[in-house]
């Protein structure tokens, strides 16, 4: 679901950035009187996890791949803003710094993953599991949300890339930008989510929510809570206090294995469908190389294009890329907090 440049018009690229802009300032200003240690490990790890999740590429029907986003255990831990954050800031390292998406497109790959997802599963999960107070009704409700959601951001994308050849052809009537309409974009988006990448989403939404509640239930117990955060009279003991002010070692240490896993992403075989280079735009028999597709989908360079160098192992680069990902998300995160914490 990481559209490239190069599909979008910069019409398109522009209402993306419209929409999703507000729900990250918003996020923003809501965040900013918990910016503290509280807060700060919880959004630095489910941002990382988001970003390392995403690296593991399963293979979907028709030869292509797609992979979870972790959007859904982020928003039922930290809340749909804080997971809006979260999971924002790993779509735009992915881009930045790796061409995992483009760069005209990250307000549309923001709204779709970033936005759509975490309200989408917030919600969902919060009405369905309001209904029985059992740990195993917990997991369910999270499982589908986590399903649900991923389709919904499956089929946004869908759209988007689907009106491009409606609203956008040449003098010869070729598509400027993404060939393929929407009778053909949508099935093919919705399709390998709702048999696949859905699955991937919702267990490990399950799975990841299983664990939390069995080791650190108080992660969620304090998403929405300023006083819980703010009242310096509270009293708690020394070992709710480590476990409130931080997260387990046993987070760091699963975060740590992702990131060794991470190889195994490479073993799907194709490429993510609507995510093709221009030589396998070429390989499709479409017969033409979409004009707007060559304007604009070079407009960026990633420093390591695709988690790949020449002349260097695949496996070893891309567990690198994963680890130097992680260490970024932590600055961004942990930067503001240790400036504002100097100031005060």
């Amino acid at each position: 679901m990481h559209i490239p440049d190069g599909y979008l018009s910069p019409q398109t690229a522009g209402v993306m950035y419209t929409l999703s802009l507000p729900f990250v300032y918003r996020a923003t200003k809501r965040l900013k009187f918990i910016m503290s240690e509280h807060l700060v490990p919880r959004i630095s790890m489910f941002s990382a996890l988001s970003f390392v999740i995403m690296m593991f590429n399963v293979p979907l029907p028709g030869g292509t791949t797609g992979h979870a986003v972790g959007a859904a255990i982020a928003a039922i831990v930290l809340g749909p803003w804080a997971a809006i954050l979260a999971v924002s800031m790993a779509l735009i390292i992915q881009a930045l710094f790796f061409g995992d998406g483009g760069i005209l497109a990250l307000g549309a790959n923001i709204f779709n993953m970033g936005i759509a997802m975490p309200l989408t599963s917030y919600l969902l999960y919060t009405y369905i599991s309001k209904y029985k107070e059992s740990i195993s009704w917990k997991v369910i409700s999270g499982f589908i949300a986590g399903y649900i959601a991923i389709n919904v951001s499956a089929l946004l994308t869908g759209v988007e890339l689907g009106i491009q050849p409606l609203l956008f052809r040449d003098a010869a009537g070729h598509a400027l930008y993404f060939p393929y309409p929407l009778k053909i974009a949508i099935p093919a988006m919705a399709i390998g989510h709702l048999t696949v990448a859905g699955f991937a989403e919702g267990i490990l939404t399950a799975v990841t929510l299983r664990w939390i509640i069995r080791t650190q239930p108080d992660l969620l117990q304090i998403k929405n809570s300023k006083v819980k955060i703010q009242n310096k009279n509270i009293k708690i003991n020394n070992k709710s206090n480590s476990r409130i002010m931080g997260l387990s070692n046993n987070g760091f240490i699963g975060l740590l294995l992702l990131i060794v896993l991470t190889p195994l992403g490479l073993l799907a075989p194709g490429t993510a469908w609507g995510e093709w280079g221009r030589e396998e735009l070429l390989n499709l028999g479409l017969g033409f190389i979409p004009e707007g597709f060559d304007r604009w989908s070079t407009i960026w360079h990633a420093p390591i294009p695709d988690y790949a160098l020449k002349g260097l192992p695949p496996a070893i680069v891309y567990i690198a890329s994963a680890l130097f990902g992680v260490l970024i998300l932590f600055l961004v995160f942990y930067l503001p907090y240790w400036i504002l914490r100097r100031r005060k």
